[in-house]
């Protein structure tokens, strides 16, 4: 059976989370190939990515779970975290 959608036919409005998903490899030369505005990291540990700003930063000690961060890369170099899933 598809799932239903009780507001099929009204104006959408944001949930509060992201509605696509994707899995991440990071990558030192290739960007997402869509900007992400949520990420799920399911461990802690470093994370290096470019924001849609086009800054390159390295986040430390970042605790797993959904973060709002807008990434249009997420870098290998840098990164020590694994299993990272990216949304829009």
């Amino acid at each position: 059976m598809p799932t239903q959608d009780s507001f099929e036919g009204f104006q959408r409005k944001p949930a509060g989370g992201p509605a696509n998903l994707f899995a991440v490899t990071p990558d030192d030369s290739t960007d997402l190939p869509y900007l992400a505005h949520w990420i799920h990291l399911s461990q802690g540990g470093q994370l290096t990515v470019t924001t849609s700003g086009g800054q390159t930063v390295t986040l430390s000690n970042v605790l797993p779970g959904w973060h709002a961060l807008e990434v249009r890369r997420v870098h290998a170099t840098g990164t020590s975290i694994t299993d990272i899933v990216a949304g829009w």
